[in-house]
Order: structure tokens, then C-alpha cells, then sequence
């Protein structure tokens, strides 16, 4: 009998390139400094990723055909993606990991115990062994990584929500640190869970798939991957914790007799003739310093007397003086502007913008600027 041939056709090509560009990102974020938990949760979170390619990549190719001694190779462990997810998620949010991370990560754990105990074993044993396991072993491991990858894609909705809340109490910058992509990521990752539900509901109750069957769903896993892989290197530098460890005021301790609303009012005003929300960087903590009070009245201020967070509380006043610039006719870039009020992209500008005065920054500047441009 001749030995089977190795193919490398454009599905392993594109598989090994995607896998390829996770595992040179993942590498490097191991020696990355700033958030170091974080990172080193994305960089196992991207192995891992890689690892349920990895079988698809060299079946493509034929390695399994050629040496079947590879059957039981413990590359995929589906059940180490959701814990990953949620521990990333958990380490730019909180800045640490969860408590008892490891329990997260027993199921994974046992998985891999099993593949590689199979994988030792002779090839014969492994044939037999496979075909009493496999029956019972892949439909627990299917409804484990739809419960939990679910489950653990929820909480990690969940935790960027309370995130941002809290961010949005405690910085005027918060769209820097908001991870806005991780939840964008998270969201794929349901669509990728849905995706792989019908697929398995197909092969068990339609007709079964073979490896080109389910070529759609490990290229919807490679992509996913690879965004994950580019903008959490591109953010993997950012200090969150410093912003991410915030947590809401606690209001309960201070008095209800003080007018807020007038305080309020009062530490606008003088914010607004210092243009300390020009500072790009302003955090609740160094107004507060500024004004010279503390940060639980500063807060208690802006939410309960005048009805703003933080941040909105910031962004009204850096549009109020873009706003001023172009009834004045100031001719700059619009973006300049607002880089002077001290937003720090042009997408929170106009965001703000139009959300307080109900126009875009241009349309604005069309009927109320002297010279329009």
C-alpha cells in the first residue's frame, strides 16, 4: 500500500497563516509589561485559539491520513477558550484575575488528560479505544463548550457594562480604556457559538460533516482569532488598570442635607473659567484635587445635581468650547479644535458633539460659524 500524499491546498494555507499570525502576537505579549495579566491571558487565550486550527490545518494537508498516530494529538481544547476570554476580560477590567481561576480551568484540564492519555496509546489500542470513547466523550465536550463559552461570554458582557459605568464616574478619557473592541470580540465570539451549534446540530441529526463541512466555522474561528490577536496587540500597551480599577462611588455616607445641585453648578462654573476640561488626561480624582474637594462629593455632585457622569459632565464642557471657537469663526480643522478642547479622537468628538447640541460638528459649523469652511 502506498503512503498518502500531503496536500497543501489553500485551506491549510490560509489556516496555517492565520495560526501563524496569533502565535508571533502571542509571543510577545508575554514579555509585555504594562497589564502583564491581561496580556498573558490574551497570549494563552491565542494558543488556544490556534489549537482548535490546528487539526483542521494539518487534516487539510493529509497528515492524519499519512500518520495516524496523530489521532488524540491534544492541539483543540475548546473548553479553555470561554475561561480565557473571561479571565482577559476580567484582568483589563479588574486588573487581576478572578478568584480561583483555576477551577475555571478544570474542565479544559480534564479534557486535555484524556487526549493525551489516548494519544499514548498504541495505535491499535487507540483505533479500539476511540471507537468506545468517542460516542460518549464528544457530545459531553459539545455541551460543555456551548454552556460555557455562553455562560462565560455573558459575564464577560456583563463585566465590561459595570466597567464602563464606573470608567465613565472616574475618567473624561473613558472611550480610551472602554475596550469597545473586546466587546465587539466577545459579540463574534457568540455569533461563532451559534454558528458552531448549528453546525454540530447538522452533523448529529442531518447528516454528518467531514472536514470540508465544517471549513466555514474554523475560518469564522481563524478570523475572530486574528482580530483579537491585532487590536489587543495595538491596545496591549495601554495602562488600564490605572483606569480600569475604578469602582462607583459609594453615596451612601454623605449627607442628603447639601444642595448638590448648587455645588454642582458652582464646580462647573469654575471648571469651565479654569478650562481644566481641557486637560485630555482629567481625571474625577485630579479635578477634585483642583476644585479642592474629594472625589465622592465631586461625584455625588455631578450625578445627583446635575444629573451627569464624569465623563458626560466633561465632554459637554470641551464641546461648549469647540462650539465657542466656530461662532467665533475660527477657520481651523475641526479636528484641531477638538483636540485643543482636549477630546482625544476625532470619534468621541463628534459623538459628543452631536449628542449635545443634536448636529454634527461641520453642520454646526454651517449655521453658526461667521466663516464657515
Amino acid at each position: 500500500m502506498s503512503t498518502p500524499a500531503l496536500v497543501f491546498g489553500w485551506r491549510t494555507a490560509v489556516l496555517a497563516l492565520t495560526s501563524a499570525q496569533m502565535v508571533l502576537i502571542a509571543v510577545p505579549l508575554l514579555r509585555t509589561l504594562p497589564n502583564r495579566t491581561a496580556n498573558r491571558c490574551l497570549s494563552a487565550l491565542l494558543v488556544a485559539l490556534t489549537g482548535l486550527l490546528t487539526p483542521f490545518t494539518i487534516g487539510f494537508a493529509g497528515f492524519y491520513d499519512r500518520y495516524p498516530w496523530l489521532s488524540f494529538a491534544p492541539f483543540a481544547m475548546p473548553l479553555a477558550v470561554g475561561p480565557l476570554l473571561y479571565f482577559y476580560t476580567h484582568a483589563l477590567a479588574c486588573g487581576r484575575l478572578p478568584a480561583r481561576p483555576w477551577w475555571h480551568l478544570a474542565p479544559a484540564l480534564l479534557q486535555f488528560i484524556y487526549q493525551a492519555g489516548s494519544f499514548c496509546l498504541p495505535l491499535d489500542a487507540k483505533r479500539r479505544w476511540d471507537a468506545v470513547s468517542t460516542p460518549w466523550v464528544q457530545p459531553l465536550v459539545a455541551v460543555g463548550v456551548v454552556v460555557g463559552l455562553a455562560a462565560y461570554c455573558m459575564v464577560s458582557l456583563g463585566l465590561l457594562r459595570t466597567y464602563r459605568v464606573a470608567l465613565a464616574q472616574q475618567r473624561s478619557d473613558d472611550h480610551r480604556y472602554g475596550a469597545r473592541w473586546l466587546g465587539r470580540a466577545v459579540g463574534a465570539m457568540l455569533v461563532l457559538l451559534a454558528t458552531w451549534t448549528a453546525y454540530n446540530a447538522w452533523d448529529r441529526f442531518v447528516a454528518p460533516l467531514d472536514y470540508f463541512g465544517v471549513l466555514g466555522l474554523y475560518l469564522i474561528i481563524a478570523a475572530i482569532g486574528c482580530y483579537l490577536a491585532v487590536e489587543g496587540w495595538r491596545h496591549a500597551n495601554l495602562s488600564f488598570v490605572l483606569a480600569a480599577t475604578t469602582r462607583p462611588v459609594a453615596a451612601t455616607t454623605l449627607s442628603a442635607e447639601r444642595d448638590w445641585r448648587a455645588l454642582g453648578e458652582r464646580w462647573a462654573a469654575q471648571t469651565r473659567a479654569a478650562a481644566w476640561h481641557e486637560d485630555p488626561e482629567l481625571s474625577l480624582a485630579a479635578l477634585a484635587r483642583l476644585l479642592g474637594t474629594n472625589s465622592t462629593h465631586l461625584s455625588r455632585a455631578l450625578n445627583d445635581g446635575l444629573g451627569l457622569s464624569f465623563s458626560t459632565f466633561i465632554a459637554s464642557l470641551r464641546c461648549e468650547t469647540v462650539a465657542a471657537a466656530l461662532r467665533a469663526g475660527r477657520r481651523d480643522d475641526l479636528l484641531d479644535l477638538a483636540l485643543e478642547a482636549g477630546f482625544g479622537s476625532k470619534a468621541s468628538f463628534n459623538r459628543a458633539f452631536q449628542a449635545e447640541y443634536g448636529q454634527s460638528p461641520s453642520a454646526y459649523r454651517s449655521t453658526h460659524g461667521s466663516n464657515p469652511t
